[in-house]
């Protein structure tokens, strides 16, 4: 009987049914057939008002949004251009810089490309880049923000990685370190890319002005340092993600609506719903997926796959190689939250059985994630771009396969040298 429940969960999530439902019954299924009491998951839910570390979420999502109903996407593009600008491929350079940080911000990647997708496309056309390329750098830069501090999936991760609890402690400080240098290597590689496609565009340099750069910085003075406010604070030691995400909310809230007046009192409301909804989201499938893992610990499923894998697949190397087959596949089949919190609580255990640091598997995962959301079938990205460009998903396909292959290339060292990942958390790691 409960083969066939668990059977019937597949079908009706293969139906569409809601991923959380699914996960819900899920775990109490389990909990049933172990003869657990079913309250336990209320009391994971519970146990969710507990991590002061969670409170980041909606206040970093609430700050993202107000971002992106302002002008301050505007104001960035126009700093970054008046810096870079004059180099070959510079724009490309900005284009990913902007929603790179933009994707950092929101943690939603179908945001920056409606979002910035109207502003740097046709900029990038009048600059006389290919179309193509154009079309597959939107939709590649997209997802880069998700290794950059304050990214909401990064939060995620290190929450479920502490619920989990396996192998050594691990703190969101720690996650945001190991993403700088991974996230820095896949936009030098792209930029790099941007720089080449663009060396016959002479007429698209802007020349460097510093009258320009004095003009950008004065206009976006409230943006340039929200940055240095959320890094620097924390790894200052004077916030902890929380604490910055709370004054980083405050600060963009009272600059944008009271200070420059670009979003309307009446607009609130409405805003703050938008922000919640994808909040609500997040939070639910965390609670859910809390109490699923918890089952699955109990009943060892982890153990029983890391034994069955272990019996065909003894070298490291060849473990990762499959990972990252499954996770790219994984993301290219399931939206973000749903994916870290399907596929954390099973590959982490395994994982670390063949000796893989907890924070080089969450760089990892994501890093996979965001190349899945461009692939076929259902890659996330890639369906935004289609609907947002108007182009066919094929195009969109052969306009991100360049950048495919690079991210691939980015991913392959991040996966086979860790010490990039690990190597600014020096003692801590």
């Amino acid at each position: 009987m409960t083969l066939l429940l668990a059977l019937g969960l597949v079908v009706i999530a293969l139906m569409g049914a809601p991923l959380f439902a699914v996960i819900a019954a899920f775990a109490l299924l389990g909990f049933h057939s172990a003869g657990v009491d079913l309250s336990v998951m209320a009391v994971e839910f519970y146990r969710l008002a507990e991590m002061q570390v969670l409170l980041a979420i909606p206040l970093f999502t609430f700050a993202g949004y107000l971002l992106g109903e302002s002008r301050a996407p505007q104001r960035l593009v126009r700093v970054t251009n008046a810096v870079l600008g004059w180099m070959p491929g510079g724009l490309a350079i900005v284009a990913l810089a902007v929603c790179a940080f933009f994707t950092s911000m929101t943690g939603a990647t179908g945001i920056t490309i409606v979002a910035m997708g109207a502003l740097l496309y046709p900029a990038l056309k009048h600059a006389g880049y290919p179309e193509r390329f154009t079309l597959g750098l939107i939709t590649t830069s997209g997802s880069l923000g998700l290794l950059f501090a304050p990214s909401l999936p990064l939060i995620v991760y290190g929450v479920l990685a502490q619920q989990l609890g396996i192998g050594p402690p691990i703190t969101i400080e720690q996650l945001f370190l190991a993403g700088i240098l991974p996230g820095l290597l896949m936009m030098v590689l792209l930029g790099g890319y941007g720089m080449w496609v663009a060396r016959r565009l002479d007429h698209a340099l802007q020349p460097f002005a510093w009258r320009e750069l004095r003009a950008a910085l004065w206009e976006a003075k409230w943006e340039v340092p929200l940055p240095v406010v959320v890094i620097g604070g924390i790894y200052g030691g004077w916030f902890a993600p929380s604490e910055a995400a709370a004054v980083t909310a405050l600060y963009v809230l009272l600059v944008e609506v009271l200070i420059l007046r670009e979003i309307p009192l009446r607009r609130l409301p409405g805003l703050m719903r938008e922000a919640m909804v994808l909040v609500g989201a997040i939070l639910i499938i965390v609670g859910v997926s809390m109490a699923s893992t918890n089952y699955m610990v109990d009943a060892e499923i982890p153990a029983r796959l890391f034994e069955f894998i272990r019996e065909h697949v003894e070298s490291k190397w060849a473990f990762l190689m499959l990972l990252n087959l499954f996770l790219l596949v994984m993301g290219s089949v399931l939206e973000l939250y749903p994916a870290l919190v399907l596929g954390i609580p099973l590959v982490l255990p395994i994982a670390y059985g063949y000796d893989i640091h907890p924070v080089h598997l969450g760089i990892l995962f994501l890093t996979n994630m965001q190349i899945g959301f461009f692939l076929p079938p259902i890659g996330m990205s890639l369906v935004i771009a289609s609907y947002r460009f108007n182009q066919p998903i094929l195009e969109v396909c052969r306009a991100a396969l360049p950048f495919f292959a690079l991210l691939i290339v980015s991913l392959l060292v991040i996966t086979y040298w860790p010490a990039l990942t690990l190597a600014l958390l020096g003692g801590n790691g």
